[in-house]
């Protein structure tokens, strides 16, 4: 008789698969063996921060907050992210409500005003003209799809922009895992279940022909710095896409991550950006994730949608 997961409740499936991946990167944890010397990151992290990604025209020539400004800002953005929920469920349509979410609720730690620092006025660069046109194409395209390639990857649960790089908060599921080796650094992205491997072994980066949907990493240590070097995106579109049509990286992307400890807690997650195609200069960006107790969960990412059969019938003409 076969003894299949299937054959288990499925209350029991959720346990047995909760207690194989614990073991599993329990055991992984146990084996580690970080180079002799530098810097241990292993451990669960969470980005989410009340820290907006561009800094606000209200913010404008401020880059850092006093104590009381960010304690101040804190309060405010809790009080619009709940607002905001409660107003959008009184219309009896809409998305997930703020117990859902997961809103940060503290600034970075650094007291930054905007999680981008260059360009000094916390704004990314405007797009080239050829990205530009690009985007308003993908637009136009999400607003009338003419089938489900038309959507944009995080509405098909290709890609989403914690995953990175550069890996930016969401408004829930920012969540790490990194573990750490003498050869390897592993960063398993909680939404939605991406794991991205990062050599250290001083290999060069792989062929130009292949391409990666979350590009080739090469790491060195740089002091008590991680330093990732990432090329070879694909082609997907250009990091220029709202929330649901975040249409993937433009294939000349070239990220910079440098990882390192501001605190026992905390990790200093730094980045550049440089992608000539798309940007009309170059930008960085910097922010503070916090250790966390976890566990990492699956990420199911269309499970309980009851509304994907509709809209593909509807692409389908049925």
């Amino acid at each position: 008789m076969r003894n299949s997961l299937f054959q288990i409740p499925k209350l029991r499936q959720a346990q047995v698969v909760l207690g194989l991946c614990s073991f599993v990167c329990s055991t992984i944890a146990q084996v580690r063996n970080p180079a002799a010397g530098h810097t241990d990151l292993t451990g669960i992290w969470n980005s989410a921060t009340a820290t907006p990604l561009e800094r606000p025209a209200k913010l404008q020539g401020k880059a850092f907050f006093m104590p009381d400004e960010a304690n101040e800002w804190e309060r405010r953005t809790a009080e619009q992210n709940t607002d905001g929920a409660v107003a959008l469920a009184s219309t009896g349509v809409g998305t997930y409500n703020v117990a859902y979410r997961e809103f940060g609720t503290k600034v970075v730690k650094t007291l930054r005003t905007s999680i981008i620092i260059d360009p000094p006025d916390g704004r990314i660069p405007p797009l080239t003209p050829a990205a530009a046109a690009e985007k308003r194409r993908h637009q136009q395209l999400l607003r009338n799809p003419g089938g489900p390639a038309d959507l944009g990857l995080q509405d098909r649960c290709l890609a989403f922009v914690t995953a990175g790089p550069p890996m930016l908060p969401y408004s829930y599921n920012s969540n790490y895992q990194i573990i750490q080796t003498e050869r390897h650094v592993i960063i398993h992205a909680e939404m939605a279940h991406d794991t991205r491997i990062v050599h250290m072994d001083g290999r060069p980066h792989l062929p130009q022909n292949v391409r990666l949907w979350l590009g080739d990493s090469i790491g060195r240590w740089q002091g008590n710095t991680l330093v990732v070097d990432t090329t070879n995106f694909n082609d997907a579109g250009g990091f220029y896409g709202d929330a649901g049509g975040m249409f993937g990286w433009d294939r000349n992307l070239h990220v910079i991550e440098r990882f390192s400890l501001f605190d026992t807690n905390t990790i200093l997650y730094q980045f550049e950006i440089d992608d000539p195609t798309a940007f009309t200069s170059p930008w960085k960006g910097e922010l503070t994730m916090t250790r966390s107790s976890g566990p990492i969960y699956e990420y199911a990412c269309q499970e309980g949608n009851y509304a994907l059969a509709n809209l593909l019938n509807a692409f389908l003409g049925r």
